[in-house]
Order: structure tokens, then sequence, then C-alpha cells
């Protein structure tokens, strides 16, 4: 590979690392090419790129990027990605199935290097969707019983508007 075809790729994966909100590093020695492209497939899924490159390069993107990167040791597959917490479930989960392969090294999110703890932690957290749908959940139930105190006092008034009309059909 020419030093252009190089400097080409390192332009194309800052470009990718500069809209993502996630990167994480995995070591993928021990998987398989099924296993890889199944990882790939379920990444590409969800809208998250998985990107093999030599360390040196992958450092220069990093920093090229404006971010600050640490050095890379042996394989490494860099995870870019829009959603943190997704991309962090799928590597978790895919892991899981796969004897703990590939395995975490660490990345940086939104900036921050975190390390694989950090990583674990935040495929444990819900997801976007998840995490709306609750807080539209808490906002709707002061709402509906507000909505039913109003719907009570209504059904007060109507009974006792009843009642004073019998009272004054009685008494006429």
């Amino acid at each position: 590979m020419n030093r252009t075809e190089k400097q080409q790729l390192v332009d194309e994966l800052t470009t990718k690392i500069k809209g993502a909100k996630a990167l994480y590093y995995t070591d993928f020695t021990g998987l398989n090419v099924k296993r890889m492209t199944e990882l790939r497939r379920r990444l590409r899924k969800a809208g998250v790129e998985y990107v093999v490159i030599k360390n040196t390069l992958a450092l220069r993107a990093i920093n090229d990027s404006g971010l600050a990167g640490t050095r890379l040791r042996g394989p490494t597959g860099v995870v870019v990605s829009k959603d943190p917490v997704a991309a962090a479930k799928l590597l978790t989960d895919f892991a899981k199935e796969n004897d703990q392969k590939p395995t975490m090294k660490g990345g940086l999110l939104e900036g921050t290097a975190i390390d694989e703890a950090q990583i674990k932690k935040l495929a444990s957290m819900p997801s976007r969707e998840q995490m709306l749908a609750e807080l539209g959940a808490g906002l709707m139930s002061p709402m509906a019983a507000f909505v039913g105190a109003l719907n009570g006092l209504m059904y007060m008034m109507v009974g006792a508007l009843e009642a004073l009309k019998a009272q004054k059909e009685g008494a006429a």
C-alpha cells in the first residue's frame, strides 16, 4: 500500500470519526471469517461502522479528527458509532455469544477516554427509545391523574345538579 492510499484511508476514517459520538477499540483475535462477517452485519444493521486498519493509521486518523487517541497494540478493529449505547450493547451481546470475542480494549466517548468497564456500563443502559418512552410515560402519569380528578369533579357537579333539579321538581 503506497503513501497516497494510506492517506486516503486515514482521511476516510477521519471523516467518519468526526461525525461519531463513540469510538470503541476491539481485539478481534480468535474470530473466524464467519463470525467477523456476522459482527459486521449486525453493526451495519444498527448504523455502526466497523473498520479494521493498521494501528498507526487509526491513531493518525483519531488525532487528525481533533481527539487525543491512545497508542493501540495488537490487532485492532475500530467501531465508529453515532449511538454509543447501541454499539456497546451490540459488542457486548456479540461477545457473550462468542466466548468473549471480540474483546474490548477501550475507546473514546465524545472525546473522553473510556475503558472496557465503562463500555459494559453503557451496554447495560436502556436504549434511547426506551428512555424516551419512560420519560413520556412519566410525563403522562400526572396529566392522566389530573384528567381523572377533573372527570371526578365533573361527575360530582352533574350529580349535585341532578339532585337540585329533583329537589325543585319535588317542591313544585
